[in-house]
């Protein structure tokens, strides 16, 4: 224990301990243990042993934890199918006639594979794998199929089963249901955004869109998207498991991979190969997770010690904020902090600071909860470190400058999605009310 450093001092020498040990390329887990360890002996003499092992038990023995690696597998399966081909042949006939046409597969077609995937990085490179060069071959603009990809990806997060809303229900010990179900309408609105913006984007460059594909009959379309019914049907499954009460999300989690591997199956994709690879593939992520779980559980712990959090939260109730100008602080942090680490590291490294102020303002830890992983979807679009552009750059070839460019205005929608959940915070609040009411 070192002689009393005063909690300014204090929380200093954490802070720039822990943003050397991330500049030098620290695991992010390991660099959280580190932390832990260091608060723990600057101010007390509790031993460390019995503290780490407690925190890591507790952090990871919850029966609602077995539902992220559940997820996490059944998009890995989904991943290695023919989805996205079967997903854009199924959506075009019925997009045709929206101002902007088939760039709504983009936004339509993230949706969809959002709700079996639970992953950004999937959603995007699934759906751009055959998205984009269809929509290059047909002569839509690169710009704006690129930048409705990149801001259609981010849906993985917030449309259920996401892993970040996983994450933070474990870090703010919420219900991952009622997370989950306060994603949906908000995650409606996103895609609503998205698709309202190409639409105007669209009209106000009709240059810039290829002509009028023919006229098809519902017949024709119905026949198109007949392979999409079974994904559709799992969707709806699930979704309804969750409002009506029928599973927990970790049960839900089981049946999502029984279905995802009946879909693999059918589509012919599912062998030793594509089953080994979706296995290591997914607990490679769940193995991650966890550590970044576990470090952020022993450092809220070492934390506590300290006092730093409650001093925060005090500090923060002395200056009387009103909950606005809190929130609107708390997104501008969130964004810088976006141009810097991922997204679930974002969650678990912010939680333990912020969760007492927000408490304090009087928010629902549920509405915050989608209001956090909205910003952690801008953060995928976020230069330097969007997971989002890297993926894009890779799969089209364009520099990081241009994708980045490209997704701008879909940032700024994400943005303007913020303000509406926060100036109308039924919209997120409406379904976790509904399936469990008070």
């Amino acid at each position: 224990m070192f002689p009393d450093l005063g909690l300014v001092t204090t929380a200093a020498i954490l802070l720039g301990l822990l943003i050397g040990l991330l500049a030098l390329g620290v695991w992010i887990g390991i660099s959280l243990l580190i932390v832990g360890f260091a608060a723990i002996l600057m101010v007390t003499s509790v031993p460390i042993g019995p503290v780490l092992a407690t925190t890591v038990w507790s952090s990871s023995a919850s029966w609602s934890l077995a539902a992220l690696p559940l997820f996490i597998w059944m998009g890995e399966i989904l991943f290695r199918t023919r989805l996205s081909e079967q997903m854009f042949l199924g959506l075009a006939p019925w997009l045709n006639w929206l101002p902007g046409r088939l760039l709504h597969v983009n936004v339509v077609g993230c949706g969809v594979f959002a709700a079996v995937s639970g992953s950004s990085a999937a959603t995007c490179a699934t759906i751009g794998k055959i998205a984009l060069p269809e929509l290059k071959k047909r002569g839509y603009d690169d710009m704006m199929s690129l930048g409705s990809l990149a801001g259609s990806g981010t849906l993985g997060l917030l449309i259920p089963p996401s892993i970040p809303m996983v994450v933070y229900a474990i870090a703010a010990n919420v219900s991952v249901i009622q997370v989950f179900l306060a994603g949906f309408l908000p995650g409606l609105l996103v895609m609503a955004l998205y698709s309202g913006y190409i639409a105007v984007w669209s009209l106000a460059n009709p240059k810039k869109s290829p002509p009028p594909e023919p006229r098809t009959s519902l017949g024709y379309k119905l026949r198109r998207s007949a392979k999409l019914l079974p994904v559709l049907l799992l969707i709806a499954f699930i979704f309804s498991a969750l409002i009506f009460g029928l599973a927990t999300a970790t049960e839900c989690a089981a049946w999502g991979v029984t279905g995802a591997l009946i879909l693999a199956w059918w589509s012919g994709t599912l062998n030793w190969t594509t089953f080994r690879d979706s296995l290591l593939s997914a607990t490679r992520l769940t193995v991650t997770i966890m550590l970044i779980l576990a470090g952020a559980a022993f450092t809220t712990a070492a934390m506590a010690y300290t006092g730093i959090p409650a001093a925060l939260a005090a500090w923060v109730e002395s200056m009387q904020l009103s909950p606005y100008v809190l929130i609107a602080a708390l997104t501008v942090m969130y964004i810088l902090l976006g141009c810097l680490i991922d997204g679930i590291s974002m969650i678990v490294l912010t939680t333990v600071v912020v969760l007492p102020m927000i408490k304090q303002a009087g928010f629902d830890l549920i509405w915050f909860g989608v209001f956090l992983i909205i910003l952690v979807e801008m953060a995928q679009i976020t230069p330097p470190v969007g997971f989002n552009l890297f993926v894009l750059q890779n799969m089209s070839g364009r520099d990081s400058f241009t994708i980045a460019r490209a997704a701008l205005p879909f940032f700024f929608l994400l943005v303007a999605a913020v303000a509406i959940i926060t100036a109308f915070p039924d919209i997120a609040l409406w379904l976790p009310r509904l399936a469990f009411p008070e």
